[in-house]
């Protein structure tokens, strides 16, 4: 039963930073969008840009450990 509870516990974690990497990913969004439509593309647009990427690449590598871990928990 133990193994349930700390799997459950991780994915419960996993889901709070899959949140956290959602919000900030919109905010870098909205900003870069912003600084496009003000048509002040510079330094600060590109590292929107990259950290847009950067991380797009974080959510989905969350999102795969969480589905790991359901499935894990399906097999207990």
């Amino acid at each position: 039963m133990a193994r349930i509870d700390e799997i459950k516990a991780h994915i419960d974690w996993l889901k709070d930073l899959f949140k956290i990497l959602v919000t900030v990913l919109v905010a870098v969004i909205a900003g870069v969008s912003k600084l496009y439509l003000d048509h002040r593309i510079g330094l600060v647009f590109y590292s929107g840009i990259v950290l847009v990427v950067v991380f797009s690449f974080w959510i989905a590598i969350v999102a795969k450990k969480i589905e790991k871990h359901i499935k894990e928990l399906g097999e207990l």
